[in-house]
């Protein structure tokens, strides 16, 4: 059974920083692509960044492109999201999520990012 547990959100200040991570399991992590997601109040879910199966390759939303690093270890089958700079507009639940076919995607629970002074 495949489980996603995204853990280190939290209440940070404006231009601070936090590093969220996705500890999966039930699955092979390292032939896979992850993906962070966020959804903020009545907004969409919106693509936030995405690592190769080797962490070879990555790509970022325009919004978080300069300030958010994704990367893996496989050794841990755990990706990981670096958010630096962070501002109120960061504010949302970060999901986690992979694709093992176009029909079985899977997200973890949500973690809640709060930029606020």
């Amino acid at each position: 059974q495949v489980h996603l547990v995204e853990s280190g959100g939290g209440l940070v200040q404006p231009g601070g920083s936090l590093r969220l991570s996705c500890t999966t399991s039930g699955f092979m992590f390292n032939a896979y692509g992850m993906y962070w997601y966020r959804q903020a109040p009545g907004k969409d879910r919106e693509f936030v960044a995405l690592t190769s199966s080797q962490g070879l390759s990555t790509a970022y939303g325009d919004s978080v492109k300069g300030r958010f690093t994704i990367s893996r270890d496989n050794s841990r089958s755990t990706v990981y999201l670096e958010m630096n700079n962070l501002q109120p507009e960061d504010t949302a639940v970060y999901y986690c999520h992979t694709k093992i076919t176009p029909q079985e995607r899977y997200w973890g629970q949500g973690t809640q990012v709060t930029v606020s002074s």
